[in-house]
């Protein structure tokens, strides 16, 4: 299902209308008890509100029921098709009129129905241009379909530990809780100790004792912990659910 301009036209006589604006402005509009082709539909939106619009099927040219594309318009005001609330759409949905030679590819369409579809349609383009522009999945340096497709993974991966830790509360409301005798917890540090208190030059020349990358579970107490450490234990219990094939080898991650 794809949205057109006004102005989409075929080849046609001269004094014959060929646009998809000409032929919805022929469809017999007089007024709301004289709708000519226009049928009334109530589209329903996010928000739970609905809104009276008006649709048109346009059989001309290379649209019709018995074709292989057809054609809608759909507006608030089949007298002036406003711009800002007129939709001029295109569809290879089956009409449900029309005879299955053969089984069609896609279930039937009637007009209601392809109205609505479009309506999701909007909400999914809206998505996609969140999912690529604020979360960067156009954002990389790589050509093969695997390294896209894994850099994807890895997006949403971060998204997903963001998410969590937004919609869950800070420690706060552990540290009010707990009880006057339980004994302070000692912050949980990932820095080895030998490495501790030494400069970047040491540091780099100590890696083999670098801590774990991952952890072996989640806290077991209500207490606070460090957030690296609560992503590391949902990190690994996310590897330990992934099928085998979904999981990287190490060739494949150098």
């Amino acid at each position: 299902m794809l949205a057109l301009k006004p102005s989409h036209g075929w080849w046609h006589p001269e004094d014959v209308a060929g646009t998809l604006q000409d032929v919805a402005h022929e469809a017999g509009w007089v007024n709301a008890e004289h709708p000519g082709q226009w049928v009334r539909i109530t589209r329903s939106f996010r928000d739970g509100s609905t809104q009276e619009w008006w649709a048109v099927e346009i059989v001309a040219g290379p649209y019709g029921p018995d074709k292989t594309e057809r054609a809608f318009v759909a507006t608030t005001d089949p007298q002036t098709l406003p711009d800002l609330s007129t939709c001029y759409l295109v569809t290879n949905l089956p009409a449900p009129t029309e005879p299955p030679a053969s089984e069609p590819p896609f279930p039937p369409a009637s007009l209601e129905e392809v109205i609505r579809l479009y309506g999701l349609r909007r909400w999914v383009e809206q998505s996609y241009k969140h999912v690529k522009h604020a979360l960067g999945w156009s954002q990389y340096q790589v050509r093969s379909d695997k390294a896209i497709r894994r850099h994807w993974q890895l997006v949403w991966c971060a998204f997903s530990f963001c998410w969590y830790h937004a919609s869950h509360p800070s420690g706060s409301a552990s540290e009010e809780a707990r009880e006057p005798s339980e004994p302070q917890a000692p912050l949980q540090s990932n820095v080895p100790a030998e490495a501790s208190g030494t400069g970047k030059k040491n540091q780099r020349g100590k890696k083999h004792a670098s801590p774990r990358v991952l952890a072996s579970g989640a806290p077991s107490g209500a207490r606070v912990v460090g957030t690296l450490d609560h992503a590391q234990a949902l990190l690994e219990r996310l590897v330990a659910a992934a099928p085998t094939s979904c999981r990287a080898t190490p060739a494949e991650s150098a």
